[in-house]
């Protein structure tokens, strides 16, 4: 006999039940669960006590089940409709999926899409159960071979389980490394359109309010993926096995050198860009992500342009925070440190201004011991000294609305690394951003994971307010992202993840990032250089104490 406590019910049980047999009134809103924290499939069966929460589209761990379940129907769709085309899936802009046909060209999309969607349709109206399945590696390296799957055989390489899992559904059988929605009936809402070479997916977010966000094209942002996409693979790493094989070959240093080069020369670009324009750029404004390495960035930057016989100041946005008490509150009286209106934007305007236009200015200083603006120091600048600006705030036109447009050179940094597991199984971008910041904040605030990823939702929050919707305005977008960051953040990230207790609400995302990180080869961090931008996240910069 066993309790379960579930929607402020105790109910009692004699013998094994199902999950979705606590569901009293059937429907598709529940997508997963949490027992006892730990996240569950509806088809889990268990017979102990445990405290049962249902978990909706409002959940970004249940967003992210219903998003992989989506990608599995849609190869599914292909192999029914195209058998012989092949598809890899990519995380993309505007929040969705970017997917298309690697071994076939000049297709017609409009038509392809036509015919996938009327499948996925009949599909989902079937209401067909997904079940999973668990067989040796060796019988998964038949399957793989007998579909033609290298990709998959492959990363079967690096898996250090001797058992696969694999779902089923009406006779097809593929694996997306993560948990699934019950039924094809589950997966109704979804957006599909044609875009450049393939097509977009869009799908509910929870940060949307469980609906599927207005899609927004962002050509620069969609070049920069371009970019890496290509040169992922001219350097031979557009997946993690291809990348670990760099390190069998003992080619690490190579490798290492190749990506670091890689950045270099973007700070090159932008170097003798606002040299051959310095008549004209005066305040150079760099914003991104958290975890994108902007402090790293900055400091290369601003050796970058003194090769180049210019003479660089930075100014800091956290100079401009108002005192604490003459922060605006919200309706609930609390207050928001990421808000615009923290900032003295008035004082801000007009000392560039004034700068740029040769006065002397007394630029704030702001003492976080007080939590109040500490004094003033004399600052002027001659048409050599291009101002560095850097803070989540730094692209928005209300920052700078007083300057000229072509005096302000504007830098989104993000790290935009483009690499699979296999072709149906792209690595998240923010995933990579979070294990960043998990390394950073335990290495130099002493800060466990559990209290990092409980941040998480409103660091993303945060982004989506006030980062991304100005990251099209840029001049420049500069990837931060290293092909081999992954091999050495590995050994920091590991030990943090594994301290958090299964029965933590945190635990979901843990567990996760420790089964994701378990494919990648280990990198002594001893091959990283000292001025790297890796270098601001494990430790060891020459540009941070």
């Amino acid at each position: 006999m066993f309790t379960i406590k579930t929607n402020n019910e105790e109910l009692v049980f004699e013998s094994e039940i199902r999950v979705k047999e606590l569901i009293k009134d059937i429907n598709k809103e529940y997508l997963v669960a949490k027992v006892n924290n730990r996240l569950r499939e509806l088809s889990y069966k268990f017979n102990y006590d445990a405290d049962v929460e249902f978990l909706t589209l409002s959940n970004r761990e249940a967003v992210l089940i219903y998003e992989i379940s989506l990608r599995y129907l849609i190869a599914m769709s292909f192999k029914n409709v195209y058998p012989d085309y092949k598809v890899r899936f990519k995380y993309s802009l505007s929040r969705s999926i970017f997917c298309y046909i690697t071994n076939k060209d000049g297709l017609d999309m409009g038509e392809v899409l036509e015919k996938v969607e009327k499948e996925m349709e009949r599909l989902i109206a079937l209401d067909l159960p997904f079940e999973r399945i668990t067989v040796s590696a060796k019988e998964a390296l038949k399957f793989y071979n007998n579909q033609d799957y290298q990709d998959r055989i492959d990363i079967l390489e690096y898996r250090p389980e001797s058992t696969v899992h694999f779902y089923t559904c009406d006779g097809y059988k593929n694996y997306m490394y993560g948990y699934m929605v019950p039924s094809t009936g589950y997966l109704s809402k979804y957006k599909l359109i044609s875009y450049e070479i393939g097509f977009i997916i869009q799908y509910p977010r929870a940060e949307a309010n469980m609906k599927i966000p207005r899609f927004v094209d962002a050509p620069k942002y969609v070049d920069t993926l371009r970019k890496a996409s290509i040169w992922a693979d001219v350097v031979e790493a557009s997946s993690i096995a291809d990348l670990n094989r760099h390190f069998e070959n003992d080619s690490i240093i190579e490798f290492v050198h190749m990506c670091e080069a890689k950045h270099n020369a973007m700070l090159t670009e932008i170097g003798d860009i606002v040299k051959n324009d310095i008549d004209n750029i005066r305040l150079i404004a760099i914003a991104g992500p958290s975890s994108s390495g902007k402090t790293t960035f900055s400091n290369r930057l601003r050796i970058e342009l003194m090769t180049r016989g210019l003479k660089p100041v930075t100014i800091s946005l956290d100079d401009y925070y108002l005192n604490r008490e003459d922060i605006p509150v919200d309706e609930n009286g609390n207050v928001d440190l990421e808000h615009l209106n923290t900032l003295d934007i008035d004082l801000f305007s007009q000392n560039m201004v004034d700068l740029i236009s040769g006065k002397e200015v007394d630029i704030p200083f702001f003492d976080f011991t007080t939590k109040k603006r500490g004094g003033y120091k004399k600052l002027k600048v001659s048409s050599d000294n291009p101002i560095i600006i850097e803070g989540i705030h730094a692209l928005n036109n209300e920052l700078t609305k007083l300057i000229p447009k072509e005096n302000v050179f504007r830098i989104f940094i993000s790290p935009q690394i483009q690499m699979n597991l296999d072709d149906h199984n792209p690595i998240s971008i923010t995933n990579l951003r979070l294990l960043r910041r998990i390394v950073r904040d335990k290495k130099f605030r002493n800060a466990p994971a559990l209290r990092t990823i409980g941040m998480w939702d409103s660091v993303r929050e945060g982004e989506f307010k006030w980062i991304y919707p100005h990251q099209e305005s840029a001049n420049y977008v500069y990837n931060s992202g290293l092909q081999y960051e992954l091999c050495v953040l590995k050994k920091y990230a590991l030990p943090t993840l594994l301290e958090i207790p299964n029965d933590s609400e945190y635990f979901m995302t843990a567990n996760r990032l420790i089964k994701f990180l378990k494919y990648f080869v280990d990198i002594e961090d001893f091959n990283v250089p000292c001025n790297s931008l890796l270098r601001e996240f494990i430790g060891g910069s020459c540009f941070i104490d």
